[in-house]
């Protein structure tokens, strides 16, 4: 071993051996902590970053994918309840690749479209419709999955079949089961977004022909209806809109807390199908679509027409008149005369405009509402009231036709409760600043306490240490000599009283020091001397140590006899 790896070793040995039992225990648990603490940085520098493999699968999937995972020898992590496999980043992509080799994961039965390539050219016609159905149930399935908050969805779809001995067919229908995740709700427009998607998706089906339920049970739309919530449920919509309107305009107005609404709206909600048919002149003059005229004439002495004889028409009594007493008509009627008779007639069609208008009425048209505002008498009394009348109708969108009524009034309003709630507000806040305080003091109190405690060990350790070498440097005192230099008995006796001298007076301006906090005193010339006898002796132990500690030996075994 080389020469300098031993005096380090030996250097190490020494310095060990003066350790107390205390130091040596310290010692140890430091080279304990920072053993473990290596060995915890190294393991957490060599360990592998994980990355997600799957999230959100099913447990029998998971399953499968873990005995692939332990069959390839990869390590894999399972977090979500089992739902997402970890694996490190390396393995990610070809282990995805085996996964889907091996059809990892399934999607429950529901395979969409990839149903269809199962089938073979032996399939009945109704294993093709059973089939053709599951496979849009599934695509169904699969995209409302996709959507921000779904957990798991399920459609089923309720198809008439099609029949020419059926005079008036069914529509088709759909029920779509659907799970969130934990603590999230669908709005509205992802309920509706849902309804959409599954009525597109089927040939004939209206968006009122699909029903929607949740995992808690809650109808989130009827069949029939097609609305999204109750009624209840939209007209607390459409208040909540037309009082948040008016009253940020009058918070702008008045000021915030001044002001108070409250909408009422009736909704109807009944739904159906208006037809208006108008007819009006044409502007530029009548158009004739069609005309189409006759004549009718019998000459003179005929018995027809184009006959001869007497000819004559019946009297006020139906007694006939002879032709040459006939009288005559105007010209788009009968003419009688000498001539014979002449009837003329003509039809004409003239164009109009017309203008047919259909339109679908839903469900959730307002048919009546009101607006009642309050205004603080204190805050509003400069305000003109008709100004303020106006402004909540047109925010509010009042129609006065189908009576719709605004009422504003003055009135003083109760501080009582807000002076309540700000008090209590600030008492709460106050209690938060004095416990976030009275937190830091404890805090910082505990703090003190340990480093305090740290200090006082660290004193009384180095004063414990400080009277150890006192001693031992005492002792050394005791003895002192080489092979030129010996002292007798009667010196060592004198350094003995020295030393006890120099103790006493050490232990003297010590107390001194303690009770009075003043300038320490001059030493006295036992100290000095005393102090200059241990400066010699640290001399001599330098100079030959191997003989310093025979003299020290030699003086204790004096002692021990003594």
């Amino acid at each position: 071993m080389p020469t300098a790896v031993q005096n380090s070793l030996a250097r190490m040995r020494a310095t060990m051996g003066g350790f107390s039992v205390a130091q040596k225990t310290i010692a140890v648990i430091l080279i304990a902590a920072l053993v473990l603490g290596t060995v915890a940085l190294v393991s957490w520098l060599t360990k592998p970053s994980y990355s997600p493999l799957f999230s959100g699968i099913e447990p029998a999937d998971a399953s499968a994918i873990v005995e692939q995972l332990k069959a390839d020898g990869v390590p894999y992590e399972l977090t979500a309840g089992g739902g997402t496999i970890l694996v490190p980043e390396e393995h990610v992509y070809q282990e995805r690749l085996t996964a889907a080799a091996a059809g990892l994961p399934s999607t429950g039965g529901q395979g969409g479209y990839s149903l269809l390539d199962t089938m073979g050219v032996t399939s009945s016609e109704f294993q093709q419709d059973v089939t053709y159905k599951r496979a849009i149930e599934g695509e169904l399935a699969k995209t409302i999955s996709a959507m921000d908050g779904v957990k798991t969805a399920t459609v089923q779809l309720a198809i008439p079949e099609e029949s020419v001995f059926v005079a008036e067919q069914k529509d088709p229908t759909a029920s779509v089961f659907v799970e969130t995740q934990g603590g999230v709700t669908l709005t509205s427009k992802q309920v509706q977004a849902i309804v959409n998607l599954t009525s597109a998706s089927v040939e004939g089906m209206a968006t009122t022909d699909v029903a929607v339920t949740d995992s808690t049970g809650a109808v989130l739309s009827q069949v029939g209806t097609g609305a999204v919530g109750g009624a209840g449920d939209q007209a607390s919509d459409y208040e909540s809109k037309v009082q948040t309107a008016v009253q940020t305009m009058l918070d702008k107005v008045v000021g915030p807390g001044k002001s108070s609404v409250i909408v009422a709206a009736d909704l109807d909600q009944s739904s159906g199908t208006k037809v208006t048919e108008s007819f009006a002149q044409p502007t530029s003059g009548p158009i004739a679509l069609n005309e189409s005229s006759t004549t009718e004439q019998y000459g003179a002495g005929s018995g027809g027409a184009g006959g001869t004889g007497a000819t004559g028409v019946l009297g006020p009594d139906n007694i006939a008149v002879p032709n040459g007493t006939g009288t005559g008509t105007d010209a788009a009627g009968t003419a009688t005369g000498d001539d014979g008779y002449v009837n003329e007639s003509a039809t004409k069609n003239n164009a109009v405009d017309k203008v047919t208008e259909t339109m679908s009425v839903p469900a959730g048209g307002v048919s009546r509402q009101t607006v009642s505002v309050a205004l603080d008498a204190n805050a509003a009394s400069g305000v003109n009231m008709q100004s303020i009348n106006d402004l909540v109708r047109n925010a509010a969108g009042i129609d006065t036709a189908r009576g719709d009524a605004v009422e504003v009034a003055l009135v003083d309003f109760d501080t009582e409760g807000a002076e309540a709630a700000k008090t209590a507000l600030a008492a709460a806040d106050a209690a938060a600043a004095s416990e976030a305080m009275w937190g830091t003091i404890r805090t910082v109190g505990i703090v003190a306490l340990i480093v305090i405690a740290l200090i006082v060990g660290l004193v009384v350790f180095a004063k414990k240490n400080k009277r150890h070498d006192r001693e031992d440097v005492d002792l050394g005192e005791l003895a002192a000599g080489n092979a030129a230099q010996t002292w007798d008995a009667t010196m060592r006796l004198d350094l003995d009283d020295a030393g006890a001298a120099s103790r006493r007076q050490l232990l003297a301006d010590e107390a001194a020091t303690v009770a009075l906090p003043v300038a320490a005193p001059e030493p006295s010339p036992e100290y000095v001397s005393a102090e200059r006898r241990r400066a010699e002796i640290d001399a001599l132990a330098e100079r030959d140590p191997e003989k310093t500690a025979e003299l020290l030996r030699g003086l204790m075994d004096e002692r021990v006899q003594s």
